[in-house]
C-alpha cells in the first residue's frame, strides 16, 4: 500500500540513475536518485514542501544508502502511514 514504484533505472560510468513514483499519498510524487556504489550522489524529490524536499535532499547526499534508510525508515506524516521521508527510504530499500 505504501510501497513505491520503480519507473526507470539504469546505469552509466558507475553511476545509477533511478526513478520512482509515490505510493500517492505523500505531497511528493517521484523519487530521483543517483548512486555510486552504496552511496547516494543525488536526491531529487518532485512537488512536496519544496523547502524541506531540498533539504532532506541535501542531506542525503554523500551519505550510505543503509545509514540514510536507517534514519528515515517509517515517518509518518499527518497519520497517512507514510511520508515523503518514508517514501525515500523505501526508495532507496529498493535499489
Amino acid at each position: 500500500m505504501y510501497n513505491v514504484t520503480k519507473l526507470a533505472d539504469t546505469t552509466t560510468g558507475g553511476i545509477r540513475s533511478t526513478s520512482f513514483a509515490t505510493c500517492g499519498l505523500t505531497c511528493s510524487t517521484r523519487i530521483n536518485l543517483e548512486t555510486e556504489g552504496d552511496t547516494i550522489r543525488r536526491v531529487e524529490i518532485v512537488k512536496g514542501c519544496d523547502g524541506n524536499t531540498k533539504g532532506l535532499a541535501r542531506l542525503c547526499e554523500g551519505r550510505k544508502v543503509q545509514d540514510v534508510i536507517g534514519l528515515l525508515e517509517g515517518i509518518n506524516c499527518k497519520a497517512r502511514g507514510t511520508s515523503c521521508p518514508d517514501q525515500l527510504a523505501r526508495a532507496l530499500k529498493e535499489l
